[in-house]
């Protein structure tokens, strides 16, 4: 895919990618950003304007705690990490997305037209 291409992404994808990347500790929102799209090689962008409100739903109900730190910059920045309540729900997110892509997965290969 080009570099100038950027996947769309579908509701709830947001959450279900900032709970995996806060999965390996605590993150920034910078750098939980910079984690999806090195991830995806530059395939998923997520800017300022979804990510944070993404941060405080999950904050909201419970899956991150925050905490003020200092960044790799020695800048001030407020920290995610992971709640056991998150935890549970990335399991869930995950298996529910598998099964999703597995559908779609299963339409784009079809070999037969509908009766």
């Amino acid at each position: 895919m080009s570099p100038a291409v950027y996947l769309e992404f579908k509701r709830g994808a947001i959450e279900l990618l900032v709970l995996k990347a806060v999965l390996w500790g605590p993150m920034h929102g910078y750098a939980i950003a910079r984690w999806i799209q090195d991830t995806t090689d530059d395939a998923l962008r997520v800017e300022e304007g979804s990510l944070y409100p993404a941060l405080h739903r999950l904050e909201d109900k419970g899956f991150v705690d925050t905490k003020w730190g200092v960044s790799e910059t020695k800048r001030q920045a407020k920290f995610y990490s992971l709640t056991t309540r998150g935890r549970a729900a990335l399991i869930a997110e995950v298996e529910s997305w598998t099964r999703f892509s597995e559908a779609i997965a299963k339409v784009i290969v079809a070999r037969r037209q509908p009766v």
